[in-house]
């Protein structure tokens, strides 16, 4: 892996425990001082991937960033509660841990993909948030075909399933990213960061297999559909910034949408990336966010 990419250990790491006795594990890194962001991840991925983004920050913010249950640095669980709502609850009990081992304070959320679809399922979307900035997150404006969207989510549901998901080297791993055209657009070294990530050593010695199974992967694509919603600015609980991929970008994995219609949204979006544009570009989706957020009074 590329020096620049090595992460760093947490200052400090918590275990909480979900309503049905799930274990998520909590990181802090960055500066204890500083206000405090709150990141998690996109379907089938991990915080920690997005480090070439978050560490832009680390100077400057309390950064507390965790994985969905079935992701990341959590152990596996019961794939029948892996599904939106669950996650949503799951939320809940993040919050709570975070402000019960690292103290109470503001939070601005920084969620990518699924997780700000989280977001927006919340009652109201954005409430004990100071503000949410969204990465792409995979809404659709009005207008759009929902018999459309829905074979789109089955699409990505039967090609989780197919993933390869074995690897006898982490390396392997890294060069199929480089290889797929869906992550060209990545920064250097991140293929190997994706390894790192998002494999975990198989227990029988034999090579890596994904840390999110791809049967929970599909899961949340299969069932993600009866969870769609449109955004409506005035439901908002707090400020909330839209930054999405380059709409006009050739279609890569999960096309960015232009949101710029729907009248009360700050939508901006990155040129020249696609749905994982935080790993493509993340000097850019750090300039923005701190734009929105210093427009808002919150840096």
């Amino acid at each position: 892996m590329r020096r620049g990419w090595e992460l760093p250990q947490p200052r400090t790491t918590a275990e909480i425990q979900t309503s049905d006795g799930t274990r998520i594990i909590l990181r802090r890194h960055g500066n204890p001082d500083g206000p405090r962001l709150v990141l998690s991840h996109g379907n089938g991925l991990a915080a920690d991937l997005y480090y070439p983004f978050w560490s832009l920050l680390a100077d400057r913010f309390d950064l507390v960033v965790y994985d969905l249950r079935n992701h990341g640095w959590n152990p596996p669980s019961d794939i029948r509660s892996h599904n939106v709502a669950t996650f949503v609850s799951d939320n809940e009990c993040v919050a709570h841990g975070i402000d019960r081992h690292f103290g109470k304070k503001p939070r601005i959320g920084l969620f990518h993909s699924l997780s700000a679809v989280l977001a927006l399922r919340h009652e109201p979307p954005g409430e004990g948030f100071e503000a949410l900035v969204l990465f792409d997150p995979p809404i659709y404006p009005p207008g759009g075909n929902p018999l459309d969207i829905d074979a789109l989510w089955k699409k990505f549901a039967i090609g989780s399933r197919l993933r390869q998901d074995r690897f006898a080297t982490r390396d392997e791993f890294a060069r199929s990213i480089r290889r797929s055209p869906y992550f060209k657009g990545l920064a250097p070294g991140v293929a190997d960061l994706f390894a790192e990530t998002t494999l975990r050593p198989l227990s029988d010695g034999s090579g890596y297999g994904l840390r999110c199974a791809r049967e929970c992967e599909a899961r949340v694509f299969e069932y993600i559909f009866a969870y769609h919603c449109e955004p409506a600015p005035e439901s908002f609980a707090c400020p909330v910034k839209v930054i999405g991929g380059d709409p006009t970008a050739s279609f890569s994995f999960l096309p960015s949408m232009d949101l710029s219609a729907i009248v009360g949204l700050d939508y901006d979006f990155v040129p020249e990336t696609t749905h994982f544009l935080q790993i493509e570009k993340p000097a850019a989706c750090v300039s923005r966010m701190l734009e929105f957020l210093g427009r808002k009074g919150l840096v």
